[in-house]
């Protein structure tokens, strides 16, 4: 047998190579090792965590507080994604969004729950939701106030917004050095014609209705006599209300409180610019309390410290909203509601908006589950392109014709294409706060010959017709696709004016008489036959289900763009216990890590740009503050 040849050792480039390979194949191994280990680690972690979590969410306490800390925006439909919504949670952030429903739907489960003895209002983050959000929220505090639990509000400074809410609690107190701050509503907006001027740019403004003064800034320099007559009429509507139901919450004289807003220079001097004095004298609070003196005041009336001795017991809303069982039934036929919130735009859009092929998808895809008997469109937008409007209004038509009612609630605002999707339904529903109406058309038309002249620059050439070249924005607006447009907006008024008309069983002339693009509050618009009846979703949801017949026992569903498989665990994931769970062992990214995804968000303004079209606007700029 011949022995094995002697080992030799590489030398050279051979030798490189084999140790350069086997160094490579080290590396390789570590890495997937730490790769392996690390997805493992967070894998059970979150097991783990999950394991934690369902025991969390089924461990609310005895006596338990609910608090509503709200922060953020108070919106229909979260228009921060999955994503978004968990990194901010992980980071120690909460999303500076809080969804209607879910905030509703804690109140009246917790009104309910004999673990939940009362609720803490925190309504200082609060930045806005519109007046009709707030009332729903307020008719919430009062069935839960109405179960014979109280509701507490504490705050060191209040907008008007934030004291329309917490003015629904059974005791409101704010910080000794903080206040009230209500002044009235006003609508001021910016005028762009002067600088169009100085730059050159010549707009031309194309629309039907005497009122419609969404556009006038760009063609002129203060707001037309017209302009502020509509606008002063429901901003008015808007204000008489709050104060009569502000003053029937605090009970005061509707007339004594407007004096104390509009007498404040003068009332605030007998209080030495105390505003916390100033609200406890004229019954806007009933008391001042510090933080400590808050919770020093709920401990006393019965409420237990936390685990630690600490503070009191208390559950989140975010925490409690995680706990509640799954409130819809996919498997029960019934309502579906399909939620319309923001500029209506052409194309697929994400939620928190509405696009013209996504938004009728969604009432498509409703109408075709065997499972809806009955549609609910929640609307809470200003408006937008008409044509994308058009495609959501044919939807609902389409509904009705396959024998589905179809119900609407108005939120904040459903003006101009806002109420163009919502006329064809069976029953319109909007709370007296709600801005509606704006049955108006407007297009724009840039041209900026004057600007290239500033520039030295001159536009010229030669064309096959008149009309050829007639949209080019470098060149003067030519009379006839001045001609053009108008005759295109004009179309698109009557289209509107007439499809309401037909809508509401009226004639052209009676709705042409209240259109005009003028604004009307709900309860305006109930006097004048634009809506059928005062109410919120909840009342809308139940007349759908009277129409159809559905009885006392039915599912209530919300029909929402499918969401991938990464979404939908990051989605669950974020509504759980879970994230309490990791975020109670120190599990926390950085803070900056949750503003990653958003880093491109202005580059969206530019999505739907198009140059060269003519492009149709139904739109109200119609936002009090």
């Amino acid at each position: 047998m011949t022995p094995p040849p002697p080992f030799r050792r590489r030398r050279g480039f051979g030798a490189f190579l084999a140790t350069l390979g086997r160094g490579i194949n080290v590396v390789r191994l570590v890495i997937v090792n730490l790769v392996f280990f690390g997805v493992l680690f967070v894998l059970l972690l979150l097991v783990t965590a999950g394991i934690a979590g369902s025991r969390m969410q089924r461990s609310v306490e005895d006596h338990s507080v609910l608090v509503l800390k709200l922060d953020g925006q108070l919106v229909e439909q979260y228009s921060i994604d999955p994503m978004q919504r968990t990194l901010a949670r992980l980071s120690g952030e909460d999303p500076k969004q809080v969804q209607l429903r879910d905030l509703v739907g804690a109140i009246d489960a917790a009104a309910t729950d004999p673990r939940i003895t009362r609720i803490l209002l925190l309504p200082d983050g609060l930045q806005g939701g519109g007046f009709a959000a707030l009332r729903e929220v307020g008719a919430a505090l009062d069935r839960f106030r109405a179960a014979g639990k109280p509701v507490i509000a504490w705050a060191v400074n209040l907008d008007q917004g934030q004291y329309y809410l917490a003015a629904h609690a059974d005791r409101l107190l704010v910080d000794p050095q903080g206040g009230v701050m209500l002044t009235g509503l006003a609508n001021y907006r910016l005028f762009y014609k002067d600088l169009l001027d100085k730059l050159g740019v010549d707009v031309h403004l194309f629309r039907v209705g005497e009122f419609k003064s969404a556009a006038e800034p760009y063609i002129l320099d203060h707001a037309s006599v017209e302009s502020k007559e509509a606008d002063s009429y429901w901003m008015n509507g808007l204000w008489d209300r709050y104060l009569d139901e502000v003053a029937a919450l605090r009970k005061i004289a509707p007339a004594t409180l407007r004096d104390d807003i509009d007498q404040l220079p003068q009332h605030i001097a007998g209080t030495q610019g105390d505003l916390a004095q100033l609200a406890l004298n004229q019954h806007l609070v009933d008391g001042t309390a510090t933080r400590a003196e808050l919770i020093a005041m709920l401990r006393k009336q019965g409420v237990p410290a936390d685990k630690k001795g600490h503070g009191f017991r208390e559950v989140s809303l975010s925490h409690y909203a995680a706990a509640q069982p799954d409130r819809e039934d996919a498997r029960a036929p019934g309502v579906t509601v399909v939620v319309a919130e923001g500029e209506i735009t052409g194309g697929k859009q994400s939620p928190g908006s509405i696009g013209g092929e996504s938004t009728a998808a969604l009432i498509r895809t409703a109408r075709e589950d065997r499972k809806t008997r009955a549609l609910v469109l929640r609307v809470n937008s200003p408006g937008g392109e008409v044509y994308a409007a058009e495609q959501i209004r044919r939807e609902v038509a389409l509904t009705r014709a396959a024998g589905i009612p179809v119900v609407v609630s108005m939120g904040n605002v459903a003006a101009s294409g806002g109420y163009w999707i919502s006329m064809n339904a069976n029953r319109i529903f909007a709370e007296p706060n709600t801005i509606t109406g704006s049955i108006g058309i407007f297009g724009l038309f840039y041209t900026v010959p004057g600007t290239l002249a500033k520039l030295g620059v001159q536009s010229d050439g030669v064309a096959t017709g008149p009309m050829a070249g007639a949209f080019d924005i470098t060149r003067p607006l030519d009379p006839n696709v001045g001609a053009v447009i108008q005759a295109i907006i004009d179309k698109g008024y009557r289209d509107f004016v007439g499809n309401v008309a037909t809508a509401r069983g009226q004639s052209y002339a009676a709705i042409d008489a209240i259109a005009q693009g003028r604004v009307w509050t709900g309860e305006q618009a109930l006097q004048r036959g634009l809506v059928d009846q005062l109410g919120g979703l909840q009342d809308a949801i139940a007349d759908a289900a009277t129409r159809a017949k559905l009885g006392k026992d039915y599912g209530v569903r919300y029909q929402e763009t499918p969401l991938g498989g990464l979404e939908r665990f990051l989605l669950g994931f974020n509504q759980s216990a879970t994230v309490h769970v990791l975020q109670s062992w120190g599990v926390q990214l950085p803070r900056w890590f949750a503003r990653v995804p958003a880093m491109t968000g202005p580059l969206r303004l530019l999505r739907n740009a198009e140059a060269g079209k003519p492009n149709v606007y139904a739109d109200c700029f119609c936002a009090p503050w």
